[in-house]
């Protein structure tokens, strides 16, 4: 990542995220945003995703108000839905395992919204995926649970980690399913005359 004379602000402590801005060279500062990721009562996953990526947005934007900084903020929120439920970030052991319980040799779906605040608007996009998993054994699960790799990620797994070994389909943005649609990422900026390269 280039950050001198950066083109907007990346409201994300993802590595993965900001690999992919750095793979096209882009050029940004990043500002973690802290707020409430918790799903709201009845609240249908496509809204969720869109509201925390906005909520991101919004919170490095009064950040940089306070720092006189007039930057775009560009935030993200990817989750993993299945039976209409909203699976996020597993807490511990047994909520991993019954996550990837869920998921074993079933097609879930993997929605990134973004949001890209600047001029006093938000813009929003959303990258739909589907993600079909081969047939995982306890002995599988457990062992990817002891790898590390089910913290902190949307289902319990990362597709680009040993988990990506699982999938025998997958339909939409496998950078979507990484955390960040580089194709509707790329819309949005350029939107606002941000290119990469």
């Amino acid at each position: 990542m280039n950050s001198q004379h950066p083109q907007f602000i990346l409201a994300s402590s993802s590595l993965r995220r900001k690999e992919l801005l750095g793979q096209l060279g882009y050029r940004f500062i990043i500002r973690v945003a802290s707020i409430d990721e918790q799903p709201l009562r009845d609240e249908r996953a496509e809204e969720y995703v869109l509201r925390l990526a906005s909520g991101k947005a919004g919170a490095v934007v009064q950040q940089s108000v306070e720092e006189s900084c007039s930057l775009p903020v560009l935030g993200a929120d990817t989750t993993v839905v299945i039976d209409g439920e909203i699976l996020g970030k597993p807490e511990s052991r047994a909520a991993a395992i019954d996550m990837l319980t869920r998921l074993s040799g079933r097609t879930h779906e993997v929605l990134t919204g973004i949001a890209l605040a600047a001029d006093d608007e938000v813009m929003t996009a959303i990258s739909r995926s589907l993600v079909t998993f081969m047939p995982l054994s306890s002995t599988i699960i457990d062992q990817y649970w002891k790898s590390g790799e089910s913290m902190g990620k949307a289902g319990g797994y990362a597709i680009q980690g040993l988990a990506g070994g699982w999938v025998s389909d997958l339909k939409g943005s496998y950078s979507g399913v990484v955390g960040l649609p580089l194709y509707e990422t790329g819309q949005l900026l350029q939107s606002k005359g941000i290119d990469w390269l």
